[in-house]
């Protein structure tokens, strides 16, 4: 498949993420999505185990009900006090910043359903249960390989967002798509072509506001 030409850097640095500018209504062919996939393979996982398993999701009814779930996650998520419209207040700059996101959010959770592929990056947890230490250790075998497959989406014209809202009723999507209780879901990524491909680097804070050389 034919991808943008991006330089390393541009890539890593304009893969956003993507909500109202995905195209709901172009078809996304499932060998796309399977070659991004194949790139994601090559992350690391602890001890090379790679207990990785993705759900692709392309059925109408299927995506219907899903989005139905994450309407009602993203609801909540609203009204909580993570919510990210309601972060930065006393910043106006930030705080407008972070409008923008809210509302960006509000759209996929309206549109979700309408997103003509799911991603859904799992592990297989053989006791069914998250250990309840190092989480780090355990979610660090299929995250690097969800970012992967964002960054060849992102080379490929595809936009992507990286969400866990639906964990709030992880078993009702777990239910729907008939996951054995080993399966545990990571994360879900929504992947459509994109309304145009120029994505710019978003505003951060300073490195040195975070960077602590050798201690806090």
């Amino acid at each position: 498949m034919s991808d943008l030409g991006l330089k390393i850097d541009e890539l890593l640095t304009t893969t956003r993420a993507v909500r109202k500018r995905l195209d709901l209504d172009r078809p996304v062919p499932l060998e796309l999505v399977e070659e991004c996939l194949e790139i994601a393979l090559q992350a690391p996982s602890a001890a090379n185990r790679q207990a990785w398993h993705w759900i692709v999701v392309t059925d109408p009814d299927l995506r219907t009900s899903i989005g139905e779930v994450y309407r009602r996650s993203v609801a909540g998520y609203l009204q909580s006090e993570a919510a990210a419209g309601d972060r930065f207040e006393h910043d106006p700059a930030r705080a407008q910043i972070q409008q923008r996101i809210a509302e960006s959010v509000t759209y996929l959770g309206e549109h979700m359903a309408q997103v003509p592929v799911h991603v859904l990056g799992c592990l297989w947890v053989s006791s069914g249960q998250l250990p309840a230490g190092n989480q780090a250790g355990l979610w660090g075998s299929v995250l690097p390989a969800a970012w992967s497959y964002m960054l060849a989406a992102r080379s490929r014209g595809l936009g992507t967002a990286w969400t866990t809202l639906h964990l709030a009723h992880e078993r009702e999507i777990a239910a729907l798509l008939g996951l054995p209780m080993q399966v545990r879901q990571g994360v879900l990524i929504p992947t459509a072509y994109t309304r145009g491909t120029t994505f710019r680097p978003a505003a951060r804070e300073p490195l040195a506001d975070a960077l602590h050389l050798n201690g806090w």
